[in-house]
């Protein structure tokens, strides 16, 4: 299908909250916790929540409609997936996929065009509320492991059955806009040829520690068709702010020694300025054109209250310029020029 003419995509809200962590993909968090993490996040002006069927199988969309459904809808922008059906079950995988959701369900992999809107229907239950503003067709892509044969015949499903289906509803006004949201660069390169997304999310793809693909290859690919990206995951799954895990994944706590000597080289440089080397990747992330939002994870309420001042702090040019000159940054990056 080719793409039609088309008005780039740009949401209200440039910065989100994200879902994973309050799905209890790495740790074990109440229904507490999240609700005040999820009040600190809009007492801080947060009005973008991306969720997912997939974190927690249903946990973090029950969490975060928990909270929404209270607020008056037109305020805030929501974003969710498909692709991912569930059904209690006695004998369901959640222990073996996300032990700490002490989900009753299991997964059925669907994204045909009956399985999305059955996908979106599900969603709005879950989360309480009557919309979604954007639909992410999700993980279809190379590094999801759960695939029965692989993600290329889930892309095919996807392409026949899903990306019209979502194209449709967009058309009819049920959702704004739909892209996929995905991990690594070949499905977003395919569906902009295929179909006629609007946005896609493009999640640790660009960050300080890994983007030279995402500039040379993907940017310029999107923006020829006018699609725009959300960026998550700048900080890869928490990597580059301390954490002992690089992205997602069984095996994420094998982190590449090349990875973790460049978070030393970042660190380093930052320290000579006095820049938090976190508050530099989410502001980084934040800067190239064709991103008009950036969704970030959190866990706590102080956490997401310190990603947000990340955004509004300064930091100095020649942070930046050092970056450039030593490698770490790609010439062709953009770079941070004030708060998002």
């Amino acid at each position: 299908m080719p793409n039609r003419a088309q008005q780039i995509f740009t949401p209200e809200f440039r910065f989100g909250l994200g879902g994973v962590s309050l799905g209890n993909e790495f740790n074990k968090h109440t229904d507490k916790e999240a609700e005040r993490t999820l009040e600190a996040a809009w007492d801080v002006g947060v009005r973008y929540f991306d969720v997912a069927p997939w974190y927690g199988f249903g946990l973090a969309e029950r969490r975060f409609g928990h909270f929404l459904h209270n607020r008056k809808r037109d305020d805030y922008l929501l974003s969710s997936k498909v692709g991912k059906l569930f059904k209690a079950s006695k004998n369901n995988r959640h222990a073996e996929i996300y032990p700490l959701s002490d989900s009753p369900n299991d997964i059925v992999f669907d994204y045909t065009a009956d399985g999305v809107r059955r996908s979106i229907e599900d969603s709005l239950q879950r989360l309480g509320v009557d919309s979604l503003d954007i639909a992410f067709v999700h993980d279809i892509s190379p590094d999801f492991a759960y695939f029965p044969n692989g993600w290329e015949e889930q892309y095919k499903i996807a392409r026949k059955g899903a990306f019209p289906a979502l194209s449709k509803m967009r058309d009819e006004g049920i959702i704004r806009a739909w892209g996929i949201g995905v991990n690594t660069p070949q499905p977003i390169l395919k569906v902009i040829d295929d179909a006629d997304p609007d946005v896609c999310l493009c999640a640790r793809q660009y960050s300080l520690i890994d983007h030279a693909n995402a500039v040379n290859e993907v940017f310029p690919a999107v923006r020829k068709k006018n699609v725009s990206l959300v960026i998550g995951s700048a900080l890869n799954a928490g990597f580059i702010s301390g954490s002992a895990r690089y992205n997602y994944g069984k095996e994420n706590f094998k982190i590449p020694a090349a990875v973790i000597e460049r978070r030393e080289k970042l660190r380093m440089v930052a320290a000579r300025y006095g820049v938090d080397l976190r508050t530099a990747a989410l502001q980084f992330s934040a800067a190239p054109d064709v991103a008009v939002a950036l969704v970030v994870g959190a866990r706590s309420d102080r956490q997401i209250q310190e990603d947000f001042n990340s955004l509004q702090a300064k930091i100095p040019s020649q942070f930046w310029a050092e970056l450039k000159q030593l490698g770490l940054v790609e010439t062709n990056a953009s770079l941070p020029v004030g708060p998002v």
